[in-house]
């Protein structure tokens, strides 16, 4: 054993070490040079411990403590002491103890770092840019290392909860076929067949699907995934998911395993106990009530439909949308009548503004009064249809009325969105309380319009099987399909989604038709799942978990980057690898480019 290798780490000893001699490895954390002493708290992944220089241990070996800076590497040896009284850190659980150091060697200099690592509490972080350039010395963060070791237990618990439950983990392949049948595909070349691609996986789909086939009846894997799509703070260019996949199940089984997953997740990783079975919401209360089809539940402001009330009023605008068969739908803000300015909420205020980059034409509003309503609009409503509207909203005095009217998509995006924002103005959500409302969102829209491409495109993807009661209807009227389809939402994020599959090749190759793909098409880009689908494939369904956008709610951060080692920034480059970078000229001919 080498003279520097450590006995303990940093987070280790207590009073029950005292009168120990121990060796310790470690970074410099913090140091305070006091003249007659010098302190360093020397830190590890493990925790810090106080170390102590005194000049009576040796005039060679204070001064060589004198010189040291932050972020040095450190090997010391000493005895371990009680603190000062006065002196301890309670809420350090090594805080009662210190290490009186006898001999130092230091593995590792370090010049002054480009940004403090330490987290002093009130102190704003560096530019991201600059800590993803430095991510070895960002990571060294004892917020990043406590969500990193989250990150552990989240994988580790999903091991062990779905091994008793007889899964079993299988790798799928990295290098597939493109299905450009939603996001962009990363693509590879293949120097072997010039001119030909592989494509990254956006999921292991169809592979797990061929695992039921295969008779392997409960998959699991944590994959890594990656689509060549815009960024957002929640969104990455690759991104690890739990992808799972059973056999001979139905909806409510899937929804029996995710359930007790979840519960063992927030047990070890938060200590937290979650309720269970989760509420489930179809889509279409969903998108009416809340706008959005990953609601969050932790605050109300829910939205209300206003077309029977508003139709007999005299506001024209509403009126007419009425008539044309669209909405006119509106938001009770509690008690937000004095937060927002006239000046906020008239035509080029910032709420206005808000709802048209969502695409609506404007917003309506009208403060609440004891006995009557306020607003530019407010002439235009009879006595007995402020009533109603009053009832409808459950207004009371002091409470700010909002309201969009155009089509019902317009209507849920602007009034969906707008809620998000009131909650965050008016502070509906505690960030330092966290609290988690999770809940299914299922029953929805087998197929979605596309107005560019004329044409009907999969809400979730060409494999999700159709209600069986809506079978009749795939080619006369695919707006009425409903999906065997189920989303996971939590606190407004959604973190998992999935699907009762289709096993039956007949009804695939229907689903294939009315996306506008003929039957030599389908051959040519799914024949291996169509042939697969009629080799005996059992019933089966699955789902995938987002574990990025796990940790990031259950660290409490709102930025993804913050989740994951090594990121990508905002336009998907890693600024400490340079990636992507050119290649030589030599490897692009060998690839035919």
């Amino acid at each position: 054993m080498s003279s520097w290798q450590r006995t303990h780490n940093c987070g280790e000893l207590r009073e029950t070490h005292i009168g120990s001699t121990v060796t310790l490895n470690g970074w410099v954390h913090t140091y305070r040079d006091h003249g007659s002493f010098v302190f360093i708290d020397l830190r590890d992944r493990y925790g810090l411990t106080q170390i102590v220089f005194e000049p009576e241990r040796g005039s060679e070996l204070f001064t060589l403590a004198q010189s040291i800076r932050s972020e040095w590497v450190l090997s010391v040896t000493g005895t371990v002491a009680n603190r000062l009284p006065g002196k301890e850190k309670l809420e350090l659980p090594t805080g009662k103890i210190e290490l009186k150091v006898e001999s130092l060697e230091v593995l590792n200099k370090c010049p002054t770092p480009p940004f403090e690592i330490n987290e002093f509490v009130g102190t704003e972080l560096a530019n991201e840019d600059l800590r993803l350039k430095y991510r070895f010395l960002d990571l060294r963060r004892q917020t990043l290392q406590r969500i990193l070791r989250m990150r552990h237990t989240l994988n580790k618990t999903i091991h062990h909860v779905l091994d008793a439950s007889d899964f079993i983990e299988v790798e799928t392949p990295i290098l597939g076929k493109s299905s450009p049948e939603g996001a962009r595909d990363y693509l590879v070349p293949s120097r072997v067949f010039p001119g030909e691609w592989y494509a990254l996986p956006q999921s292991p789909q169809l592979y797990k699907q061929l695992l039921m086939v295969s008779g392997y009846d409960k998959y699991y894997q944590i994959a890594r995934c990656l689509r060549d799509e815009d960024l957002r703070a929640d969104r990455q260019p690759e991104f690890t998911q739990l992808d799972m996949e059973m056999s001979f199940v139905e909806m409510d089984d899937i929804f029996r395993v995710i359930e007790n997953l979840t519960v063992e997740i927030f047990q070890n990783c938060l200590g937290i106990s979650i309720p269970t079975p989760f509420p489930r919401m179809p889509y279409s209360e969903a998108m009416s009530k809340y706008g959005s089809d990953k609601p969050d539940l932790r605050y109300g402001l829910e939205i209300v439909d206003l077309g029977d009330i508003v139709e007999s009023s005299d506001f024209k605008v509403f009126k007419d949308t009425i008539a044309a068969g669209k909405k006119v739908r509106g938001i009770n803000a509690k008690g937000a009548a004095t937060v927002f300015s006239n000046t906020e909420l008239k035509e080029k205020g910032a709420l206005p503004e808000l709802v048209k980059q969502f695409g609506a034409k404007g917003l309506a509003w009208l403060k609440v009064e004891s006995d009557k309503f306020t607003g530019s609009i407010e002439k235009f409503f009879s006595a007995e249809v402020q009533t109603q509207l009053r009832q409808r909203l459950n207004a009371e005095p002091g409470d700010l009325l909002l309201m969009v009217a155009d089509s019902e998509d317009v209507v849920c995006n602007a009034l969906g969105n707008l809620r998000i924002h009131l909650a965050n103005r008016l502070g509906l959500v505690d960030p330092t309380k966290p609290i988690y409302k999770i809940h299914w969102v299922v029953d929805f829209p087998s197929f979605l319009w596309d107005d560019e491409e004329k044409r009907w495109v999969a809400n979730h993807h060409p494999f999700t099987a159709p209600k069986d009661e809506d079978l009749p209807y795939l080619e006369s009227d695919p707006g009425r399909v409903h999906a065997k389809a189920y989303d996971l939402v939590m606190n407004g994020y959604e973190v998992g989604g999935g699907s009762i599959r289709i096993h039956n090749p007949e009804v695939q190759s229907r689903v294939f038709q009315v996306l506008g793909m003929d039957q030599a098409n389908a051959e040519k880009r799914f024949g291996f799942l169509l042939d697969a689908l009629k080799h005996g494939a059992p019933p089966h369904g699955g789902i995938a978990l987002g574990l990025d956008r796990w940790i990031m709610l259950l660290a409490g951060t709102t930025n993804i980057r913050d989740v994951i080692a090594f990121p990508k920034n905002q336009r998907a480059r890693d600024l400490m690898t340079g990636a992507p970078g050119t290649v030589d000229r030599k490897q692009l001919k060998e690839l035919g480019l």
